[in-house]
């Protein structure tokens, strides 16, 4: 196991033999670094991570808030689910929509609540 990726980020306490883990496998990290939350897993070893942002609107001299949305691969030693804050970088391009990969689950996710069945 490699002891350092290049940032700042905890290493997972599981171990994987994933190619495509930036911890475990050979995939090299450059780039950008972003920190948001996941709102999908829905996709095999993909999470859909978004975050928030403003952009100022010169004419109105307001901002304007702002999401990006960016599918990331999840390695199965991090195994983020929907509603986590995870630490996301970037990498090569993995397939035609991926060049993101997890590299630190936060946590944060919430806990599901059993409905009540109203009598």
């Amino acid at each position: 196991m490699k002891n350092s990726i290049g940032i700042s980020a905890k290493p997972p306490g599981k171990a994987c033999d994933d190619v495509k883990c930036a911890w475990h496998g050979r995939l090299p990290i450059r780039g950008k670094v972003f920190e948001g939350v996941v709102r999908s897993t829905k996709p095999r070893n993909t999470a859909i991570v978004e975050w928030d942002y403003h952009r100022f609107i010169t004419k109105y001299e307001r901002y304007q808030r702002e999401k990006s949305r960016v599918n990331a691969h999840n390695p199965p030693c991090m195994h983020a689910r929907e509603g986590e804050r995870v630490v996301i970088a970037e990498c090569r391009p993995l397939s035609k929509t991926k060049s993101f990969v997890v590299v630190q689950v936060q946590g944060g996710a919430p806990k599901k609540v059993a409905k009540r069945k109203k009598n």
